[in-house]
């Protein structure tokens, strides 16, 4: 099966309903992008950006994570935030959890999604989660049965599929050994994350088309950070491979702190932006989300990286 069989029906700009076809964004900010940002929101201002991000919107918003305080402290206050969101129709929460107890926390303060994380290397799996691969891999059985057994979604993460901070570049047949082993745990969906930035085109459409071989229908998400400025070339690639799940932070902000040097995830207006000029459509508010990132930015009480919350959308005949 090629990634493209998973959108049987689909053509690239258009359904079978005359309609453009649907590019899904997954916003991120909320955790992936908040967990390594100097700043430190507070529980009321995560609600309003997740309240914003709603409103421009989103319809799948990773909104916190349940994982030891003491390993990343600015996202320990995980059910108050759940506690806050607007449980809108039609929008699911998702967060990440490590182990037993997280998907435990997170069941009881209303995730609708569980997700979890598998690194796609030993010294950075040590790193990132203090466990081997394997036990990566058993740990997230577990956590998929539970969340199953209480009716949430599950999706996992393979990440640092495109190179590692401490190994180096990453064997193909390493990453779709995992992404087949995560596949027979019977998960919603498999996301590929080129968690330190530097995959190129190729490498990620070589990589998502290997990965529908081995997932079994399984569908399948993009991640990318912009540490190199190759994520919107990377989305694009995997587009072409027919890829239609990605996920993205408003404003470019975030990144994973226990990576060295991986700067931030790919800002949603710009990959927003370019989706909409490719002829695709998203369902979310490309003016909402500039100004959404224009809050954010004051928030933070420093600029964020995207570009096209500086310079705009296309621009309009005067």
């Amino acid at each position: 099966m090629t990634v493209a069989d998973q959108h049987a029906g689909s053509t690239r700009e258009t359904g079978s309903d005359g309609r453009a076809e649907r590019v899904q964004i997954v916003e991120v900010a909320p955790r992936d992008g908040l967990q390594a940002d100097p700043a430190d929101l507070s529980t009321a201002q995560k609600v309003e950006l997740i309240e914003r991000l709603v409103a421009a919107g989103h319809t799948r918003v990773e909104a916190a994570s349940f994982v030891s305080p003491k390993a990343v402290p600015k996202m320990a206050d995980g059910e108050a935030v759940m506690a806050g969101v607007p449980r809108t129709q039609g929008v699911s929460y998702s967060a990440l959890v490590l182990n037993q107890r997280g998907v435990e926390r997170a069941l009881e303060a209303g995730a609708d999604e569980v997700c979890g994380v598998v690194v796609a290397t030993e010294t950075f799996s040590q790193a990132n989660q203090r466990a081997t691969v394997d036990e990566s891999i058993q740990r997230w059985r577990a956590i998929s049965a539970t969340a199953r057994a209480a009716g949430a979604r599950t999706a996992v993460t393979v990440s640092a599929v495109c190179g590692c901070p401490y190994e180096g570049r990453v064997d193909a047949d390493r990453v779709l050994g995992i992404v087949a082993e995560l596949a027979e745990t019977g998960p919603d969906e498999v996301a590929l994350a080129d968690t330190i930035g530097v995959g190129v085109p190729t490498q990620v459409a070589a990589l998502f088309e290997g990965a529908a071989q081995r997932a079994g229908g399984v569908a399948l998400r993009g991640h990318f950070h912009n540490t190199r400025n190759t994520a919107l070339a990377n989305i694009a690639a995997a587009i072409e491979v027919g890829v239609r799940v990605f996920d993205s932070s408003l404003g470019g902000v975030g990144g994973c702190p226990f990576a060295p040097r991986a700067t931030g995830n790919v800002a949603t207006e710009e990959v927003v932006y370019m989706v909409h000029e490719m002829g695709f459509e998203t369902g979310l508010d490309l003016d909402a989300l500039i100004e959404a990132s224009t809050w954010l930015e004051a928030q933070l009480g420093h600029g964020v990286p995207s570009l096209v919350a500086k310079a705009g959308g296309f621009p309009q005949p005067r």
